[in-house]
C-alpha cells in the first residue's frame, strides 16, 4: 500500500463546517474558530 502525500491528504479533507449551524466556513491559515461569522457574532 502506497502512502498518500500530505498535499493529497489535505486536498481530500471535507470542507470545514460551523459547529453551531452547519454552514461551510471559509478556512484561513491562522483561523482556529469552529463557528461561522454569523454564529460568532450572535449575542446570547
Amino acid at each position: 500500500m502506497m502512502m498518500m502525500s500530505s498535499k493529497e491528504f489535505f486536498n481530500n479533507l471535507p470542507p470545514k463546517e460551523c459547529a453551531k449551524c452547519g454552514d461551510h466556513i471559509e478556512e484561513m491559515a491562522d483561523c482556529y474558530s469552529h463557528k461561522c461569522e454569523d454564529c460568532e457574532g450572535e449575542i446570547h
